[in-house]
């Protein structure tokens, strides 16, 4: 090959121009290249970058003009002047996390929530000092990272989303908006630091690491696995697993000693006929559709409710029986005496609706915290539980992961999904060490439903094999 072949980026691809198909099946037997007739030139996905530059400097030398990279150093130090932040000194183990992802720059960090994932991502950026996107689940957690950004290192961060178009070297953004504007920032990045990082294999948001060009890549999270599998797409966007820390050797370590109680409550006469009645309807529908249809399945029957009314009777029945599940009057009486128990101590409650974290609110007359609230409403909330004007707060899903809290030992849970996921997140909530010592989770459990079946698959995690020690 005479004459230079290039490499660019073109909305979230790599264009590979110069060569001929001969050449390129040579250079990347993979496959991994598809001619666009259009421009007469191979396309792949962004997030090959290392890879591709990597082969085509071994074999190709200097034969190779390669445009792609936006990205510039960056001096991360307090308002810029130089000289970098130093920061909080890292725990060993935080120091091993760091190493690890520095002997190549790619891959996934997983430690516990509490156990300062954040500063080790800080000392990374400053470690790599160039252009650098943070991805962030939702809005609250962006702005959290803005707001450590400008603490650490005196930068104004760019911000991608929320109604905000302000691309800088140093940037926060959300899934939902890096997605939407990769195309065009794809390649004005060298690391992307994606932040629980297990919301990223999802249908549409790989997409923000696919069409990226970064060729370093950092993943934070405490609980990377999915219940789609597809936590193993995670290899191929960020990087394999380079440290793993389980919450059982943080546990008495870096973050404190805890232990988890289950509450068994039992529905009134009133609300067990009510649930045995609505339990009877879908039984029998179930039987006699399955009597016409043997291989008849639920799905089916959610698919049918859309134009069956006969159908959507029963899904209305079956939602009915989970707000009795949830909303059981007992649980809010066993609350009750839990707030008498730990008077004086901040308390997390965590519901599975936002209809029974609004019942919690009104009868305690605490703060409810929903997914539709402002950013100003949660930081007030918040910063009153941490002065004590507000003695407990309750959430739906709001706070159930990543989210900086006030330093709290008491966390209720009186709903809420059958995900291990949410409920080790649910429980990082109180492990961080603090003034108030050991760590308490409640669970409070509705006996003979299927929240009971809930609670057993929420325990499927390590971090509820030291119940009560």
């Amino acid at each position: 090959m005479a004459t230079a072949c290039t490499l660019g980026f073109d909305q979230g691809t790599l264009v590979l121009g110069g060569v001929v198909a001969g050449v390129v099946e040579k250079l990347f037997p993979q496959g991994l290249w598809v001619l666009d007739r259009r421009v007469g030139a191979f396309r792949c996905d962004a997030v090959e970058y290392a890879s591709v530059r990597e082969t085509l400097r071994r074999k190709l030398a200097g034969r190779v003009v390669d445009s792609v990279p936006r990205w510039v150093g960056v001096e991360y130090g307090r308002g810029g002047g130089g000289g970098m932040s130093a920061g909080p000194v890292l725990r060993a183990d935080q120091l091993a996390a760091a190493a690890a992802w520095l002997e190549t720059r790619r891959g996934c960090v997983i430690m516990p929530t509490g156990t300062g994932k954040t500063e080790v991502a800080l000392h990374l950026i400053a470690q790599c000092s160039q252009s650098t996107l943070i991805v962030a689940p939702v809005r609250d957690l962006m702005y959290q990272w803005h707001r450590r950004l400008l603490d650490r290192f005196g930068i104004d961060a760019g911000i991608l989303g929320d109604g905000i178009y302000r691309v800088s070297p140093l940037c926060v953004t959300t899934y939902d908006s890096a997605q939407n504007h990769m195309p065009r920032i794809g390649d004005a990045f060298a690391l992307i630091v994606f932040d629980e990082c297990h919301h990223l294999p999802g249908e549409l948001r790989q997409d923000a690491a696919r069409m990226c060009a970064a060729p370093y890549r950092l993943g934070l999270t405490a609980t990377p696995e999915r219940s789609d599998g597809r936590h193993a797409l995670l290899d191929r966007l960020i990087g394999p697993i380079v440290y793993r820390q389980s919450l059982a050797q943080a546990r008495g370590q870096t973050l404190a000693q805890y232990e988890v109680q289950r509450i068994a409550v039992h529905l009134s006469q009133r609300e067990r006929a009510r649930y045995d009645e609505l339990s009877q309807q879908i039984r029998t529908y179930m039987y006699e559709r399955r009597q016409v249809d043997p291989t008849y399945t639920w799905q089916q029957l959610c698919s049918d409710s859309g134009r069956d009314p006969a159908a959507r009777r029963i899904l209305r029945a079956f939602h009915a029986k989970e707000a009795i599940e949830d909303r059981a009057e007992e649980k809010l009486r066993v609350l009750e005496d839990l707030f008498r128990l730990h008077v004086g101590e901040p308390c997390l409650i965590f519901t599975g609706t936002n209809a029974m974290a609004r019942d919690v609110s009104r009868r305690f007359l605490i703060p409810c915290l929903l997914s539709h609230c402002g950013k100003r409403e949660r930081l007030d909330v918040l910063q009153g539980l941490e002065q004590g004007r507000y003695p407990a707060i309750v959430a739906n899903r709001v706070l159930d992961e990543g989210v900086d809290l006030p330093d709290v030992k008491v966390a209720i849970v009186v709903g809420g999904s059958s995900s291990p996921r949410q409920a080790t997140q649910r429980l990082g909530r109180i492990l961080r060490r603090s003034r108030y010592g050991r760590g308490t989770l409640y669970e409070i459990v509705t006996r003979e439903t299927r929240d009971v079946a809930r609670s057993r698959r929420r325990r499927a995690s390590d971090a509820f094999s030291t119940d009560n020690k």
